[in-house]
């Protein structure tokens, strides 16, 4: 008898700790019902960027990116974002889809604009720019080294060491 209460009281103290993770993991993942306001924004391209990405102003986190859709008429991707209540962004604001390094995750940066009107919920930021892809980048970068030669045609520049 003295064990099977022994086994009872371990077992009821595993789950109140999975309870306790569990309760941790979900407030902090940030999956919780949204406080804040809705906004848009079109980009050309969001190469990357996933839902619940950071919406982040000056490198403070203020929004989740929530949705992505493509517009099927001017086929860009539309992005909403999900903005803390207590930020109000003018709605002359710009966005531009930027990465955490190298090898980090994309996020959005928002740059405040000067406008005295704000943002409200639906509403749309105008000033947008698509994520770089590095790997392009990387590819004109190799391939427009590779010539070497000048392609304007003329004659090659004088040695800086004085031959010619």
């Amino acid at each position: 008898m003295q064990s099977n209460l022994v086994e009872t009281l371990i077992g009821t103290l595993v789950v109140a700790v999975a309870a306790v993770f569990l309760f941790y993991g979900y407030s902090a993942s940030g999956m919780r019902g949204s406080a804040g306001y809705h906004v848009n924004a079109a980009f050309s391209g969001i190469d990357g960027l996933a839902n619940g990405a950071d919406v982040r102003v000056s490198g403070i986190k203020v929004g989740t990116v929530v949705r992505q859709n493509l517009d099927p008429e001017t086929f860009q991707a539309v992005v909403t974002l999900d903005i803390a209540q207590n930020v109000k962004l003018p709605d002359d604001s710009s966005a531009k889809i930027t990465s955490e390094g190298l090898l980090g995750g994309s996020y959005i940066s928002v740059t405040p604009g000067g406008s005295e009107e704000y943002l409200a919920d639906g509403g749309e930021i105008m000033f947008t720019q698509g994520s770089v892809d590095l790997m392009s980048l990387i590819g004109q970068a190799v391939f427009s080294t590779q010539g070497g030669g000048d392609s304007s045609g003329g004659s090659p520049a004088a040695d800086p060491m004085g031959g010619q």
